[in-house]
């Protein structure tokens, strides 16, 4: 079994290559045997993924590709959860019931990878322009080690006992598609699990290698709009005015003194402002000015703090001004999303098996982030013990070179982003199956 391809420069993988059809490390599943015939057949999906992006609410034609490999392999398919969602559950008789998920949906990116499969895609956003459309997060890393691990899993039924539920979720670059599959009945028209995983690429981490972070690995984000209202007027009389650019621009500046003066400098914490909108000629005092913040946190305390202290500031900002009226502060729900905590005592259970299989060197610890994923929904804000893996894209090669001169790579969301696509996808099927024959390869009990 070839679990990483040709040469590379980590010797852990080198190790796994020398020991080849000898069943590389001695805790490896004979499942990931079958990987190597497997694994053409996942390239082709990833390259078609690759070239025929989504946008998020709009992945019909993916979600319809999920759906379709799933089906092919014995898994019961319910399309159009909660919009574009698939879920697929596959039962084989007593024991846990374990969820599987991947993300579907791309950005609005132009592609400038240079890569054959490169996308030339361009569709409609929701405000009716036509943007250029990428998979510039590795979303099509994710669904084809997802159905790869489907695949081996379907075919070893011998091997585990319980019950697999594989979600397809859409809209996640939106944050809301987890929250929409769980309003459209998901925990009660499928089954419920008891342990819920998913994966996400990273580009900080050569490819091949597996990042395992217990508790906190990405942050509660809240996005938030202020609006302030002022008097609009000439610009040459500004005294005749109250101007909302003025108390915008003051709110900027004060907004960050909660981070410096107000959090716990031991409490991680993100307040930014993205965009600032107001005005339509250099001479007009506006009536209104907007700000658009993303907020972010790991506990609720924290997020809670956060929240009021943004709300108290824009008031006094306003009040200071002079104004007649409050600003209005709005936390927008439809791009909000709860921490993905990674349960530990399920990240210390999952991690030993994947050191059996794969190596120590191969499994190291990740490093939480400040960015936002909704696979919360599916884990701890439904109590469900849930772990979300990282796994590295970068060749070895490339990664150490970059180390080596202190330099970056192409990362996520990036117009250059492009894994190291053949041990990504490897790793990304080998760390599901393990972690799935772990929870259901033998009977259930205490993490």
């Amino acid at each position: 079994m070839r679990l990483f391809p040709r040469a590379t420069t980590a010797l852990s993988f080198v190790s796994i290559l020398v020991l080849g059809m000898r069943g590389a490390l001695a805790g490896t599943p004979p499942e990931l045997s079958r990987l190597d015939a497997l694994y053409p057949s996942l390239d082709a999906l990833y390259q078609d993924l690759h070239r025929s992006p989504e946008l998020s609410n709009r992945e019909e034609k993916t979600a319809a590709k999920m759906a379709a490999r799933l089906r092919e392999v014995g898994f019961e398919v319910t399309e159009h959860v909660g919009g574009n969602g698939v879920v697929g559950v596959l039962r084989n008789g007593a024991g846990p019931t374990v969820l599987v998920r991947t993300d579907m949906d791309a950005l609005p990116i132009k592609e400038q990878t240079g890569l054959p499969y490169a996308s030339t895609v361009t569709s409609k956003n929701d405000a009716g322009e036509t943007v250029p459309v990428m998979h510039a997060c590795g979303h099509d890393i994710h669904m084809a080690s997802w159905v790869g691990a489907a695949t081996l899993l379907a075919a070893a039924k011998d091997r585990w006992h319980g019950t697999l539920v594989f979600v397809g979720q859409p809209a996640e670059e939106v944050v809301s598609g987890a929250q929409a599959m769980i309003k459209d009945g998901s925990w009660t028209r499928f089954p419920k699990p008891d342990f819920a995983i998913a994966l996400h690429d990273s580009p900080l981490q050569p490819a091949g290698q597996v990042g395992l972070i217990p508790g906190h690995a990405f942050a509660n984000l809240d996005s938030v709009d202020i609006t302030f209202h002022g008097k609009g007027g000439h610009g040459a009389y500004p005294h005749r005015s109250i101007d909302p650019v003025l108390m915008a621009a003051r709110a900027v500046v004060t907004l960050q003194s909660i981070i410096a003066r107000e959090v716990n400098p031991l409490d991680p914490a993100v307040v930014t402002v993205g965009t600032f909108h107001a005005g339509t000629k250099r001479n007009i005092i506006p009536d209104d000015a907007k700000l658009e913040l993303t907020v972010r946190s790991y506990k609720p305390e924290v997020q809670k703090q956060l929240l009021a202290a943004i709300a108290r500031i824009a008031k006094a900002e306003a009040a200071a001004a002079g104004a007649t009226r409050e600003p209005t502060v709005f936390v927008n729900p439809a791009e909000s999303a709860q921490a993905v905590y990674n349960d530990p005592a399920l990240t210390a259970r999952l991690g030993g098996a994947l050191r059996r299989a794969l190596g120590d060197a191969n499994v190291v610890p990740g490093e939480a982030v400040m960015g936002s994923e909704d696979f919360g929904v599916f884990g701890v804000a439904a109590g469900v013990p849930s772990v979300m893996f990282r796994v590295g894209a970068t060749e070895p090669g490339q990664f150490a070179k970059a180390k080596t001169a202190g330099t970056t790579v192409p990362g996520l969301h990036s117009a250059g982003f492009a894994p190291d696509r053949e041990r990504t996808i490897r790793a990304g099927v080998a760390t599901f199956t393990i972690s799935v024959l772990e929870l259901l390869g033998r009977p259930a009990g205490a993490l």
